[in-house]
């Protein structure tokens, strides 16, 4: 089993910016991507971004609504990932998601992914 544990969440004006971390424990050398997914209230939970990693090398992949803005890394040394969001605007407040699964290739659909984090929630206010 893989625990995820998100943080770094909470209020911010618009134009800010934040920073949320996913920490990954147990069997992860189970785990070889891992993404980020939003839900904003009343409606689907979204993805967001995600990072794979296989031959010392990554790739990245992010929705359009957060190209650009957001930036998502990893420090394979602690287990973590990151992703960095920048210009916040009101419609990015929703709580954030971290998801990892056993595959080295980026997915942005749910079933893709095998482990859920509990969430963090981001509000920007206008």
């Amino acid at each position: 089993q893989v625990q995820l544990v998100e943080s770094g969440g909470g209020l911010v004006q618009a134009g800010g910016s934040l920073r949320l971390s996913c920490a990954a424990s147990g069997r992860t050398f189970d785990v070889l991507a891992m993404g980020w997914f939003r839900q904003a209230p009343g409606k689907e939970r979204d993805f967001v971004a995600s990072i794979s990693w296989s031959g010392g090398s990554d790739t990245t992949y992010y929705a359009n609504s957060v190209k650009g803005r957001f930036t998502i890394s990893r420090d394979g040394a602690k287990n973590t990932v990151h992703l960095q969001m920048n210009s916040l605007k009101s419609e990015d407040t929703a709580v954030y998601y971290c998801a990892a699964r056993s595959i080295p290739l980026v997915a942005a659909k749910e079933h893709d992914y095998d482990y859920w984090g509990q969430g963090t929630p981001v509000t920007v206010s206008s």
